[in-house]
């Protein structure tokens, strides 16, 4: 395929020779700054859609895709309520659960928590937690140990700072106890650990402790009764629809709530988040470009003579501004190129080697996660490209204003 002649000059241009090789370092320097800016770009918007979908894996994995709870407080024969709830398109399972605050004791010290009851039948169809046990089976839930204490499951942050592990003995505080004339005490049992789980995400592991669905309501005076129906629908994109399926389906007092109205603020915070440093690395390829503008303005100004006897031989103003605007294209696509081949090497060496190590207890998650999404790549290099093109535009309209009878006048 033959490119246009314009293409040709361009090259030369920013290739000069000789006394111009000042230029060829700048051309060289607006390559580099262009380059680090689709770099930056791409490593970072990986990184924040990395954390994004990190986030969502983990709080999918340690919650269902929907809850279903009632306006009275609790859902009377929540097993039937679980089968019907299966019966709704959409829905892929359902498990009946109880959930409330603790306050969990040990030799150690003592910590307030999330005690969740849960339905050992049908628990692992709709969250993570059997794939998340370290130790112990979700089986051992239910049975009593030999000293007649029933199980219960700590999260791993939760068993470390209580000093406890397998086989040791906890006592749970829940609120909902009898008053006495000295005042209202607390609901108080006995537990002995069987299992750690690891769902990955600190503020989980650090709070949560599970048993089975039977004691939880027997501790709670909830016999027969649940706090709510757990769902896992089989497209979690799909969670509102089924979610507005289910109100209409079970009516009052019955409500339904998918996971993305339950984290809305995390999610929004995390896509503000995106959105600024997109703009603000924006501004990287845009310092980028005005070493473009210099560069060209100083090979116009360099060039002079050469665009007058180029329009003397029969060059059009158009013609002169397509040479200077395909020169800072060059640039442009060179950088972007450069910068897209180092960003996606960097970010699969990240992902691969997972060499930078973050604190958990602050971001959830203890590696730099990174998700390398086709669409934004795309969206970097046309948004490079497009800047590096609106650089050319003032230089290259200063170039065809040039007056070739006046640029030759004394040559």
């Amino acid at each position: 395929m033959r490119l246009p002649v314009e293409f040709y000059i361009a090259k030369k241009y920013l290739l000069a020779k000789r006394k111009q090789t000042f230029i060829s370092i700048i051309s060289f320097i607006s390559v580099a700054g262009v380059a680090v800016g689709t770099m930056a770009l791409i490593i970072v918007l990986a990184v924040m859609s990395g954390f994004e979908r990190e986030l969502k894996d983990r709080i999918l994995g340690a919650t269902a895709h929907a809850h279903v709870t009632s306006a009275d407080g609790s859902i009377a024969k929540p097993f039937e309520l679980a089968e019907k709830i299966r019966g709704v398109k959409g829905v892929a399972a359902a498990s009946p659960y109880i959930f409330t605050q603790m306050m969990i004791t040990s030799g150690s010290g003592a910590l307030g928590g999330v005690l969740r009851g849960v339905d050992i039948a049908t628990i692992g169809e709709v969250t993570r937690l059997t794939k998340d046990l370290r130790v112990g089976k979700l089986s051992d839930l239910p049975r009593k140990t030999a000293d007649g204490l029933p199980g219960v499951i700590l999260g791993r942050e939760l068993a470390g700072n209580l000093g406890v592990g397998p086989k040791d003995v906890v006592e749970v505080l829940v609120p909902g106890g009898s008053v006495t004339p000295l005042g209202a005490f607390p609901r108080t049992a006995r537990f002995r650990v069987v299992g750690i789980s690891q769902a990955g995400m600190y503020e989980y592991d650090a709070t949560f402790a599970y048993i089975a669905l039977e004691e939880a309501a027997r501790l709670l005076g909830m016999e027969g009764r649940a706090t709510g129906v757990e769902v896992k629908v089989h497209d979690v994109y799909a969670a509102a629809d089924v979610a507005k399926a289910l109100r209409s389906e079970l009516g009052y007092p019955y409500w339904a709530k998918d996971w993305m109205q339950s984290n809305r603020n995390l999610f929004s915070a995390l896509k503000l988040e995106k959105v600024v440093m997109f703009i603000i690395l924006v501004l990287i390829v845009m310092v980028a470009a005005f070493n473009i503008i210099s560069t060209l303005i100083m090979v116009v100004m360099e060039k002079t003579k050469d665009i007058a006897i180029l329009m003397t031989l029969g060059a059009t103003r158009r013609t002169i501004r397509r040479i200077f605007a395909l020169e800072g294209l060059i640039i442009g696509v060179a950088g972007t190129t450069a910068g897209t081949a180092l960003g996606g090497l960097l970010c699969h060496l990240l992902r691969r080697y997972e060499f930078i190590r973050l604190p958990s207890d602050v971001y959830y998650i203890s590696t730099l996660p990174v998700s390398l999404e086709t669409g934004t790549v795309l969206l970097v290099m046309a948004s490079s490209i497009l800047i590096c093109f609106l650089a050319t535009v003032y230089p290259a309209r200063q170039a065809s204003r040039v007056d070739p009878a006046e640029a030759i006048r004394y040559e």
